[in-house]
């Protein structure tokens, strides 16, 4: 590849995976990208179109992936083979021989170029209390968070769990696991001790790192109380290193340490912001890693999207200057349920692309987030990718120029991505306008290498269900132009009667109806079809004597759209949904709540607010009631 091509094609890669330096991002549980249009030729001049680089990824991967890789990072030893991949054994190997350090990607690069340039914008709970903090200050408090690691006997290959809010300090923690060549494990602020304890086990954490308090939602959550009950379990844990997030005092054990007051030299003026959470790959791969690679400033974001009100995102947006707003379909539903007047009032001119992650966006969330908050002249793009991708692997952009976008749609793979659509029997679907088991038949750098501890699980989960091949557990649609839509986990799937159906298609009709902005549908056992489609219903401002109406014409929708096979067996009409704090909807309490098996629900330490499960059982209770007196 000719040095003009290979700065048009790391141009279009920096586009899709980050902002540029200057660009703001706001993510929620989802990548910060540029989001720009893929320039052929670009300003190197004569440089291969979009088309042809990617026929040239798919063609000769090892020549296209090397290009970029010394390209676009810094390496400390030159690879000396590109890659040694064989996916029927799960063996995917690439740069062998190349020593690089991710922290110094992010931080040193920059620092050197333009030290002061904002790396972070700490979006804090209370709207209004912004933090801004330099590539200088996190490089200054990256190191010294290292060497304290260092000084209390962490080294190359230990395994440390990062349990923090969304912050500064926890983004220095895992620049500075990184830097030290310790392991970092990220787990979720909002799991209970009990599934802290299983993952500090699972990786024989030697050290953990936490807060005192997170604050979300203008509740304060006791980080370091679940903390000391985790490690009485965790015999591999031998020291506990403690930053303050709030003023109050906590009690310091044998194994605590307190990360002192240093740590970040922030002055009254500056912006300090917080949005994604990190505890999720896409808080490590978007919020992280890839905008700081790239010289990015890029938000975190600690409170919800309806605190202290529905407009929080847009006041956020209007206050920060955000360029991009990456979101997940959860919590654009959450808000489109409110009067538009929360977003209108706050200026979103800032606003260049919007994004969608996490799930499969519906027509009408898609339509409300490209219309009322982007008044239809940002681009949207509803991206595709997973914990074991890395990062984006299907997605609008980056395309050519004028290239359409489709509502609801992932649509272009990435460069080097080469989907594959396989049947039951796991022979290759070919053609177009047709549906079956997302795979991808071709090896990319990005990709997970194992599991931890347990790599026959990794060939047997992802390798061994399609061989050949990676088996996402995603099922997709190929249009007749060639595009790809995601249809659904191929777990969450109904038999119904010999059809098999994806809930998400059935969600997809039942969320076209203007009076429901949410829904989530489970399949349940049945006598005599096998399986049943159970609908659980978020309804707009409507008189109970209209619910009935609405309900009448949802079976209507979803006959219509789908099939009469596919119309639910149940419906229940709830006020909220039960989600995680990242805004997925946890379908397995669902699930278990309509089996009447309400008393095993397992852990829900995740949930944002667990008091919606007891709503949901009262209502589906009461519905039981009712049906079982018409029977």
């Amino acid at each position: 590849m000719a040095a003009a091509e290979s700065r048009v094609l790391s141009s279009a890669l920096r586009a899709l995976c980050a902002p540029r330096a200057g660009a703001v991002s706001l993510s929620r549980g989802a990548p910060h990208r540029r989001g720009a249009h893929f320039a052929p030729g670009g300003s190197a001049g004569g440089g291969r179109s979009y088309r042809e680089l990617r026929e040239l990824s798919e063609r000769a991967p090892e020549r296209f992936w090397d290009s970029v890789a010394k390209e676009r990072l810094l390496w400390n030893k030159p690879f000396e083979q590109v890659a040694d991949c064989d996916m029927r054994q799960g063996k995917i190997r690439w740069f062998l021989g190349g020593q690089l350090n991710v922290s110094a990607n992010c931080l040193d690069v920059h620092v050197a170029r333009a030290p002061e340039r904002v790396a972070l914008l700490w979006e804090r709970d209370e709207p209004g209390s912004e933090v801004k903090v330099t590539y200088r200050e996190l490089l200054e408090t990256t190191c010294r968070l290292a060497n304290t690691l260092k000084r209390h006997g962490v080294r190359k290959g230990d395994r440390v769990a990062i349990y923090m809010p969304v912050s500064p300090i926890a983004v220095a923690a895992m620049l500075a696991c990184a830097r030290i060549g310790a392991v970092h494990t990220v787990v979720f602020a909002g799991f209970s001790a009990e599934a802290l304890a299983g993952r500090i086990e699972d990786a024989q954490c030697k050290a953990v790192i936490t807060c005192n308090q997170g604050v979300r939602g203008g509740r304060t959550i006791n980080l370091k109380t679940t903390v000391d009950t985790a490690v009485k379990s965790c015999p591999s844990v031998r020291n506990v290193f403690v930053a303050h997030r709030t003023e109050c005092k906590v009690p310091m054990g044998p194994l605590d340490i307190f990360l002192e007051e240093y740590v970040f030299d922030y002055h009254p003026g500056d912006v300090f912001g917080c949005v994604a959470d990190i505890g999720w790959v896409t808080g490590h791969s978007y919020v992280v890693y890839g905008p700081l690679c790239n010289g990015a400033t890029t938000v975190l974001f600690e409170s919800t999207p309806v605190y202290p009100n529905p407009g929080r995102y847009w006041e956020t947006v209007q206050r920060l200057g955000i360029n991009q707003f990456y979101g997940a379909p959860t919590a654009i539903r959450l808000l489109l349920k409110y009067d538009e007047n929360w977003v209108k009032k706050y200026d979103r001119s800032s606003l260049k692309t919007l994004g969608s992650v996490g799930e499969p966006i519906n027509r009408e969330a898609w339509e409300w987030f490209y219309h009322v908050v982007g008044d239809g002249k940002c681009p949207l793009v509803d991206t595709w990718w997973q914990t074991e991708t890395g990062g984006v692997c299907i997605a609008p952009q980056p395309a050519e120029d004028g290239a359409e976008i489709l509502p609801a749609m992932a649509m272009r793979p990435f460069f080097g991505i080469q989907p594959t659509l396989m049947d039951e029997k796991g022979k290759e679907i070919r053609g177009n306008d047709v549906s079956g088991a997302l795979c991808i038949s071709q090896t990319w750098p990005g990709m997970a290498r194992t599991i931890y501890g347990d790599h026959q699980r990794f060939v047997d989960a992802y390798f061994k269900p399609y061989p050949g091949h990676y088996f996402t557990g995603d099922g997709a649609y190929r249009s007749k132009e060639g595009y790809y839509q995601i249809t659904g986990r191929m777990d969450d799937v109904i038999n119904i009667s010999g059809h098999r159906l994806g809930t998400a298609e059935i969600e997809d009709a039942l969320d076209e109806h203007p009076d429901v902005p949410e829904t989530a549908v489970v399949g349940i056992p049945h006598d005599v079809k096998g399986e049943v489609p159970f609908a659980f219903v978020v309804l707009k401002e409507v008189g109970s004597s209209s619910q009935s109406q609405v309900i009448e014409e949802l079976k209507s929708l979803v006959a219509a759209k789908i099939a009469k096979y596919a119309v639910p067996d149940h419906f229940l009409v709830v006020k909220r949904l039960p989600k995680t704090r990242s805004g997925k909807i946890m379908r397995r309490i669902l699930r278990k709540v309509a089996m009447g098996q309400s008393s095993d629900l397992g852990d829900i330490s995740t949930l944002d607010d667990p008091s919606v499960v007891t709503e949901v059982i009262q209502a589906c209770d009461h519905y039981r009631s009712l049906e079982s007196k018409k029977n």
